[in-house]
């Protein structure tokens, strides 16, 4: 089954070029089936990018999914288009009446900032608690990770000394659980950041550790009693979008000698006039495709019902 996406929403001619089978609304209609209903809340500044990788992950799978984008209500952005903006999302404050089977809270290049100090910190609260009694599973990417095991059980981030930046090796630590269906005993995750959570810290507060490395730390947590699920890393990312970072950085060094180091283990032979190959597609569709299919097994059909019963539904 396709995912719905406005007909004029960017993303829906990238991905009916890539061959994933998206449908428009009135399509949609015809249809007698409930969808799941996914909320993208976006806090990265390049949001067509973003809801793109994301559209692209959970509409791979066999179920219909209903796709909203959702922005911070007094937040603006100076990346995208306002027209776009208008368009295509609606603010927090018209959503939160309304109840979802998933919700994604993507990162946001805000790492050296106390959480406090974050211009929307209070209304991405509410978020947070809202999920509780409104969304029946909620995956925190990155920041947005970070920011949700701050609030819930005040497991800090610590700023690193130097970026974490690459395509690193992570070990699966839990190859029964569910959400790693199918996963080899190890994969590649691509890294972009600057600052990490511990995994000492992690496990005190009570939560698994479902990926993880001996370098960049935790990468997928798990928290049963949010109904969550957390990623530190981004295995979104589209085959050249660390490029894209790196390029970024080197234009932006105003230092006379600073260096930007390469993405670890990205480019081939580190050479980075060569194109990089993605080594992480496969595992990002099973890991997205896995939340969709808890999601599908775990939530009410009659979606008044969701946030009522912090059981898992299947017993």
């Amino acid at each position: 089954m396709p995912i719905k996406l406005p007909s004029t929403l960017p993303a829906y001619d990238v991905l009916t070029n890539e061959g994933v089978m998206v449908m428009d609304e009135e399509l949609a209609a015809h249809q007698d089936i409930r969808p799941l209903k996914i909320g993208l809340l976006n806090l990265m500044p390049k949001k067509i990018q973003t809801e793109t990788q994301f559209a692209r992950l959970i509409g791979a799978t066999p179920l219909q999914i209903e796709l909203s984008l959702i922005r911070m209500s007094e937040h603006e952005t100076k990346n995208t288009a306002a027209e776009h903006m208008e368009s295509f999302y609606r603010p927090f404050q018209e959503v939160k009446g309304e109840k979802f089977d998933g919700l994604i809270i993507t990162g946001a290049p805000i790492e050296h900032l106390e959480y406090e100090d974050v211009d929307y910190w209070e209304e991405l609260e509410e978020v947070m608690e809202w999920t509780q009694t409104n969304v029946h599973s909620t995956f925190g990417v990155c920041w947005g990770g970070m920011a949700m095991l701050h609030h819930f059980h005040k497991v800090p981030k610590h700023l690193l000394g130097s970026k974490l930046f690459g395509a690193y090796r992570h070990t699966n630590l839990s190859p029964a659980s569910p959400y790693l269906r199918g996963f080899s005993d190890d994969c590649v995750v691509p890294v972009s950041r600057w600052t990490e959570v511990r995994a000492p810290e992690v496990e005190v507060a009570g939560l698994p550790i479902l990926l993880g490395s001996d370098v960049t730390g935790p990468c997928l947590i798990e928290d049963p009693e949010h109904r969550a699920l957390y990623i530190l890393n981004h295995f979104e990312y589209d085959s050249d979008t660390l490029k894209q970072e790196y390029d970024r950085d080197l234009a932006s060094v105003q230092v006379e000698g600073a260096e930007i180091a390469l993405p670890v283990d990205y480019f081939p032979d580190d050479d980075p006039s060569r194109t990089p190959m993605n080594r992480w597609r496969s595992h990002a569709h099973l890991l997205y495709g896995n939340w969709l299919s808890e999601i599908y097994l775990t939530t009410p059909y009659d979606m008044d019902r969701i946030g009522q019963d912090r059981t898992d539904l299947r017993g």
